[in-house]
């Protein structure tokens, strides 16, 4: 049953973050010549993940000490990220990868402002809220939302140099509780959150993720852009509306270097890769 206090979500890719720290010293260690076929088949077997309409795989280098290397693989469902989660363990250079964090999500669009609008156009009609009718008269206006913003839902990994990535929740304190804020008053706040992300649009390239009941915080955050400190500028923004200022916790967050595949032996030669286009 649709419950109106409960905004609708689109779902798309399901989401994998992996990050690695890389056992410099033992890797270092290796000859030339080993490090050099390692590093080959791992390229190698990178490329040979789906791509396409079957999902991909994004390599970021990490800044500062929580990771080296973070992979981000999007794919159709969770059987894929277990085979993409597989393939990573038996990459030639995996013994010299240490796992220091992961995270799980599925790509998300929240329908807040379109689950009012379905309801009231229902009721207009005279369906019962709970028929049966009035239920699968909601599943269909659902599936066209999603027909109209697949290219949302299942998009590209955009091809940018900067990622940041980080983790959120909403409060659900004693004081301050999202969950329980009506609907209405939600709406509003996230339309007015969403004013500001808009402003950006031309700048960086958002991908928002669910995680409730798939990990440790409720939503996960990648942001793309070719000049980092439109992250700085966004998130301090962001800060300063009613939705964040009262209601949003942040996790940790992870800012790195986006980089094409081939790069790779480069900077396990110590060299920084580059993002090829």
């Amino acid at each position: 049953m649709h419950d109106p206090r409960v905004p609708e979500t689109l779902e798309g890719w399901s989401v994998l973050h992996q990050m690695y720290r890389i056992r410099w010293e033992g890797w270092r260690a290796l000859s030339d010549g080993e490090r050099k076929e390692r590093a080959s088949a791992t390229v190698a077997a990178l490329k040979a993940m789906p791509r396409g309409e079957d999902g991909a795989t994004a390599l970021t280098t990490m800044l500062g000490h929580k990771a080296d290397l973070m992979l981000v693989h999007f794919r159709r469902d969770f059987d894929a990220l277990q085979q993409a989660q597989l393939a990573v363990s038996r990459l030639a250079v995996a013994p010299w990868l240490e796992p220091t964090t992961s995270y799980v999500s599925v790509v998300e669009l929240g329908m807040y402002e379109m689950t009012a609008q379905i309801h009231a156009r229902l009721a207009d009609k005279g369906l019962a809220r709970g028929s049966d009718e009035f239920e699968k008269a909601f599943d269909a206006e659902m599936e066209e939302q999603r027909r109209r913003v697949m290219g949302r839902l299942f998009q590209e990994v955009p091809a940018r140099r900067h990622v940041c990535f980080y983790p959120m929740n909403k409060r659900r304190g004693e004081a301050k509780n999202w969950y329980a804020v009506p609907v209405e008053e939600r709406a509003r706040m996230m339309r007015d959150h969403g004013v500001i992300g808009r402003h950006y649009a031309g700048a960086v390239t958002q991908i928002i993720s669910g995680s409730i009941g798939f990990d440790d915080w409720e939503w996960g955050v990648d942001l793309f852009a070719d000049d980092p400190l439109v992250f700085k500028k966004l998130i301090y923004e962001m800060r300063f509306d009613e939705a964040s200022a009262w209601y949003a916790e942040f996790g940790p967050f992870y800012v790195g270097l986006q980089f094409t595949m081939d790069e790779l032996p480069r900077y396990l030669e110590g060299e920084v890769p580059a993002l090829r286009r």
